[in-house]
């Protein structure tokens, strides 16, 4: 850990100095303003302690100067002369902390050992924020993909109400996450509820809090997750599977913005975003009598549609490209080569499971898959079944896939008509000699 003191005053630096080499730290000392910035670029430190009046230099333009070009940089500042005015100006430039002279050593160090926690904290949260956004990040450049980028910029800035609907495995949580970053929430917490994965009893206590002795077991209070959200986003994953109480209470957040803890009768008011999703035909549990209608017109401000894979499979190259990186860095070994013929036969699979399915496809094969360059037999080996193979997505000339279609076609018609040439042509409108020709040519066996 290296720190740099900038101070006028010799025996300062060199006490400090000492102190600190003790206790194994890196140090260097500048008696200069000019000085001391200079040695912020070459020395590089992670702390520097700066004395708020210098020669004929003001210590706090020093510090505005250190936090213009190195933000990340943690200065505390060293006075003798100061008052209440230059410490708050510190502290609103930037400073971590303001101690005053005669220096207490032991205090310095307490102040340094601090100063090192709350640098390791802000690294750790930033590695966490850039691993988030990145398993957050919708990938695609087809239309359809763009079409959903420039609905979630529209809407996000808002607070309007959204409701995501798409299948299973589209990116409906990305989707939510993206209004959230993009919002003026996105420095407040982005909370998931899934109604679908909570057992329906639980629902309105996880999802509102409860009050101690609300039930058995409730031997204190509780937040429910939209508390957790306020000032924030709540997605609420799979509206569809939730009950209809649960329902009303969240119609009554929506319209009047408050809400009761279960067991309690004082009312909350919160300040929270909601944005919804689902896989389900809303329209369809409405006429059923499982969700309610002022519901569903109050979330269905904003409806936005994920698309299934099938339907943009141009973007499966690109997708595995992003998970190959992905996983690599997560699992800490050599990137992958997909090679060109095996992006190609990816491709024309039919992932049931949309981009979900893709993904979890491509840890399997990182895991299991020790080659390098990943070439087509790699990947049959690991399981994927033909029949999931999307016949029209496939890329070939189209000779081959016309003898393909015709292979199967008569193969399947000639097994439906238990192997009767006769039969076979009648019901398919051929002379019984040119379906004869057809299956020799084609290597049919009957």
């Amino acid at each position: 850990m290296r720190i740099l003191i900038i101070d006028d005053e010799m025996n300062i630096c060199l006490s400090l100095k000492n102190i600190l080499e003790d206790d194994e730290y890196e140090c260097e000392y500048a008696l200069e303003s000019k000085k001391g910035l200079a040695k912020v670029d070459a020395f590089s430190p992670d702390i520097i302690l700066l004395d708020v009046r210098l020669d004929g230099a003001n210590g706090l333009d020093v510090l505005a100067q250190i936090k213009e070009s190195n933000p990340e940089k943690i200065v505390i500042m060293i006075s003798g002369h100061s008052g209440i005015k230059e410490a708050v100006q510190a502290m609103r430039l930037g400073a971590y902390d303001f101690l005053e002279k005669p220096l207490s050593l032991t205090k310095v160090k307490v102040i340094i050992k601090k100063a090192i926690e709350f640098k390791t904290i802000s690294q750790d949260y930033h590695r966490l924020k850039d691993t988030v956004s990145e398993q957050y990040q919708m990938v695609g450049n087809s239309s359809a993909i763009k079409e959903v980028l420039s609905m979630i910029e529209k809407v996000a800035p808002s607070d309007s109400k959204v409701l995501i609907r798409g299948e299973s495995g589209t990116g409906k949580e990305l989707v939510a996450y993206a209004v959230h970053n993009l919002s003026r929430r996105k420095d407040k917490p982005f909370v998931k509820f899934n109604s679908a994965a909570i057992p329906n009893e639980l629902v309105e206590s996880e999802l509102f809090g409860y009050e101690r002795g609300a039930f058995t077991g409730a031997d204190r209070s509780k937040d429910g997750k939209i508390e957790q959200a306020d000032g924030g986003t709540l997605f609420l994953d799979e509206i569809g599977d939730m009950n209809l109480n649960a329902q009303a209470k969240i119609l009554r957040v929506i319209q009047e913005g408050e809400f009761e803890r279960v067991g309690g009768n004082k009312t909350r008011k919160i300040d929270v975003r909601i944005i919804a999703a689902t896989h389900k035909n809303l329209e369809e549990l409405i006429v059923q009598g499982f969700f309610r209608e002022d519901l569903y017109y109050r979330l269905n401000v904003i409806p936005i549609v994920t698309p299934p894979l099938h339907q943009h499979p141009e973007d499966i190259p690109i997708l595995i490209e992003h998970y190959s990186r992905f996983y690599a860095n997560d699992l800490k070994i050599p990137l992958k080569i997909f090679l060109p013929a095996t992006m190609k036969v990816m491709q024309s699979w039919r992932f049931k499971g949309n981009v979900r399915e893709l993904r979890n496809y491509i840890e399997r094969i990182y895991i299991l898959v020790s080659k390098e360059n990943i070439e087509p037999a790699d990947i049959e080996f690991l399981g994927q079944v033909k029949s999931s193979t999307n016949f029209w997505n496939e890329t070939v000339l189209f000779k081959d896939k016309k003898k393909e279609f015709e292979t199967k076609y008569l193969a399947t018609q000639l097994q439906l008509n238990g192997g009767n040439l006769s039969r076979t042509a009648e019901a398919l409108g051929l002379q019984v000699s040119n379906l004869s020709r057809k299956i020799k040519e084609l290597e049919i066996e009957n």
